[in-house]
């Protein structure tokens, strides 16, 4: 099937040139249309917090992610200045629509003003520049916004920046390993125009999904930066392997690329299917954030196969033999007797000692993991931002002056049932219960509460309650408060019967965020598991040999955890990297970097197996094929590792913090998992294990649609 589809890709290669042109073109501009319709919104649907926004939004006109926060620092103040400052604040609201200024007070030097609307995140965040303009006419020039909307239109373009930033760091670096790797030929453009055409292409697939699904801001960057890396590893693969074939004395150039797409392009698919698996178990986590990281993600591996299959094949026939023929510069993996490279070596000296290696390297790994005992899990950082943008330097201020919660307080939404059941004696008597309650909690800073608006709608069913407390929206602190809250106070309140209490605001739905998340997050494993173990059972027609890659990649996984803790929490190298240092990692990141590290890694896996599992079935003994695989294929993993680790530094040395913790988690575990993991414990397991890597039953082959492979007899194949 695959060689009639290569076929036809080569006798139709000028249409499919002209196809992935318009992708190209259709892409990029898709690209700059995206950025307008992507959030940062954290919403759980269902959640309490969800269920507190909504009457937040029906009944009193707020959306706490669209609420906006004006600070106005006061020299000298008077009471006629003070006035006349409102005046312009709430003048300056009517610039936005369905916005309405719901409290302003004064504290501790400061006019603090909350203007809230009924917009969703990303339409109230376009509203900003209206707003700052808006106040500035009305005499409020020192004023400062900050609020979701504000953070998010001010982080946009330190997204874009950080990307171009990323992109220019990224390509240098490819281009000089590719040098490196493949010596001075034309085929060195191969990567770079299939890439260009995968992150075009996921972007293009995004933003038809943004029209009806919630998209997060960070999608461009970690669609076009892991897009480029995955896409320059699969060209460079499918480079090497043609130029060995085409060295084959009489084979034609289309037989090559045959050739070549049988055994190299059959890897792709089957790493990119791995890749594809842990993206789309993100699917099954029930909140939009992580739902649409795994979307976008999701697009690249499946555009990087399909550019594999069908563009590279036809740039090849262009190309033909002079095209990747390196001149002048040979590169580092153009010798032609690779069993007397450094990987083989590498693969001999294993073989020689494979106890004391596994030892060493499981030791070793091991010790790196163990931090991740230390790991704590935020929703967000509203600290780890860069201090340079009004919002954040508006969020100092007030931690400065009024403690770090002012801006994010926790929603009390009390719902009576009937129409002005908040004027009933047992619910102004059970109401003055809890504000004694909540004032006697050590957690609590400010409580503002009223029996007229904004703190009841105008039917009077519904009340609301402003916390106030004392520690940053994320912290641990925060998370066991509101869990406190739900569990504890409200329900020994004793409110009269038929009404409901919940808790919102920032702190409660980061607490509903990261229950959410985690709450999934065994089974996604369990699914992860399963099915990657199925797919590599197809690939490596072996029981063990995929039992090894999955028990791997969990290893591989955790050291990488331990080691974000290090640099993150432990604050070891942060300087050197340029990298904020956190008590808590933002909590998408971890189950982010397990989907697609355990993805890579069985990428990597593939790439090496499977040429272990061609070599064995060409006659070789398992000593040998170990040699042989990774001799073949352990330069062009290297040097693919590496790419990836290039391309993942434009999200390290970005200035956001989630991007540098997933971009500096999924580099370091690349790293480990292609050294380390593939290139010596592996071997190791694989010289101890001998003829049983190979084994498959008959019984399971059927069942899983594999031929079968049999034990051979002990000592017919050492």
């Amino acid at each position: 099937m695959l060689e009639r589809w290569i076929r036809a890709v080569l006798r139709w290669r000028l249409a499919v040139l002209g196809v992935w042109a318009l992708v190209l073109v259709l892409g990029t501009l898709a690209s700059f249309a995206l950025p307008s319709r992507l959030t940062t919104s954290l919403a759980v649907p269902g959640s309490p917090s969800d269920r507190a926004n909504a009457v937040l939004i029906a009944h009193f006109g707020q959306n706490i992610e669209g609420t906006f926060t004006v600070i106005e620092p006061l020299a000298n103040p008077t009471k006629v200045g003070i006035a006349r400052l409102e005046q312009g604040i709430v003048a300056a609201a009517r610039a936005i629509p369905t916005a309405r200024v719901t409290e302003q007070r004064v504290l501790f030097g400061l006019l603090y003003a909350n203007i809230d609307t009924s917009l969703a995140l990303n339409h109230a965040s376009a509203q900003t520049d209206a707003l700052r303009r808006a106040l500035a006419d009305h005499g409020l020039h020192q004023a400062m916004v900050t609020g979701p909307p504000a953070l998010e239109s001010d982080l946009t373009p330190i997204l874009n920046h950080d990307l171009y930033r990323g992109e220019l760091l990224a390509i240098a670096l490819a281009l000089a390993l590719l040098v490196a790797v493949l010596g001075l030929c034309w085929a060195l453009a191969l990567p770079f125009v299939v890439a260009a055409a995968t992150a075009t292409g996921s972007l293009g697939i995004v933003w038809l999904l943004a029209h009806r699904f919630l998209m997060v801001l960070y999608v461009p960057n970690v669609v076009e930066l892991i897009g480029f890396g995955l896409a320059v590893d699969y060209s460079l693969l499918i480079v090497h392997r043609f130029r060995r074939e085409i060295a084959t004395t009489g084979t034609s150039l289309d037989d090559a690329i045959i050739r070549t797409m049988a055994t190299a392009g059959r890897t792709v698919v089957l790493s990119g299917l791995s890749v594809a698996i842990g993206l789309m178990t993100l699917l099954f986590v029930p909140v939009p954030f992580v739902r649409s990281l795994g979307v976008a993600g999701l697009a690249v591996p499946v555009l990087a196969v399909g550019v594999a299959l069908s563009l590279q094949p036809a740039l090849l026939s262009l190309l033909g033999r002079r095209g990747v023929r390196p001149v002048g510069m040979h590169g580092l993996i153009a010798r032609r007797d690779v069993r007397s490279g450094a990987w083989a070596r590498v693969a001999r000296g294993v073989l020689r000692r494979p106890i004391r290696v596994l030892v060493v390297g499981l030791v070793l790994l091991v010790v790196a993991g163990v931090p991740i005992f230390w790991l704590q899990l935020t929703p967000a950082s509203l600290t780890a931002i860069p201090h340079g943008i009004e919002s954040a330097r508006a969020l100092a201020y007030v931690e400065h002056r009024a403690g770090p919660a002012i801006i994010t307080p926790i929603n009390i939404v009390i719902d009576t049932g009937v129409a002005h059941g908040d004027t009933a004696p047992g619910a102004a008597a059970a109401r003055q219960r809890l504000i004694v309650a909540l004032l006697g909690e050590k957690e609590v800073q400010l409580v503002t509460s009223g029996q007229r608006p904004p703190y009841v709608d105008p039917s009077g069913r519904y009340a609301l309650f402003y916390v106030v407390n004392r520690h940053y929206y994320g912290d641990q602190v925060s998370q066991h408060f509101v869990t406190h809250l739900r569990q504890d106070v409200i329900p020994g309140i004793r409110f009269p019967v038929d009404t409901t209490v919940v808790v919102g605001g920032a702190s409660a739905q980061g607490v509903d965020f990261l229950d959410s998340v985690y709450g999934t997050f065994p089974w996604i494993v369990l699914v992860l598991l399963a099915l990657v173990y199925l797919v590599l059972v197809h690939a490596f027609r072996s029981l063990l040999l995929p039992l090894i890659a999955v028990l791997l990649d969990l290893l591989s996984v955790t050291v990488t955890y331990g080691l974000l803790v290090v640099v993150f929490r432990f604050g070891l190298g942060s300087s050197l990297l340029g990298t904020y240092h956190v008590s808590q990692i933002e909590g998408w990141v971890p189950i982010f970097v397990f989907a697609v590290l355990f993805g890579l890694s069985s990428d990597y896996e593939v790439f090496i197996v499977a040429r272990m599992r061609e070599s064995w079935d060409a006659g070789s003994g398992t000593r040998e094929a170990i040699i042989d695989g990774l001799a073949h294929t352990g330069g062009v993993v290297t040097a693919a590792a590496v790419i990836m680790v290039g391309a993942l530094s434009g999200l390290v040395f970005g200035r956001i913090a989630g991007l540098q913790e997933l971009g500096l988690g999924l580099a370091l575990g690349v790293l480990i998992d292609a050294t380390v993991v593939r290139g010596l414990v592996l071997p190791a397991l694989m010289a101890l294990l001998g003829r049983w890597n190979w084994w498959l039953p008959e019984g399971l082959g059927r069942l899983t649609k594999t031929m079968a492979s049999p034990l051979v007899q002990r000592g017919a194949r050492p």
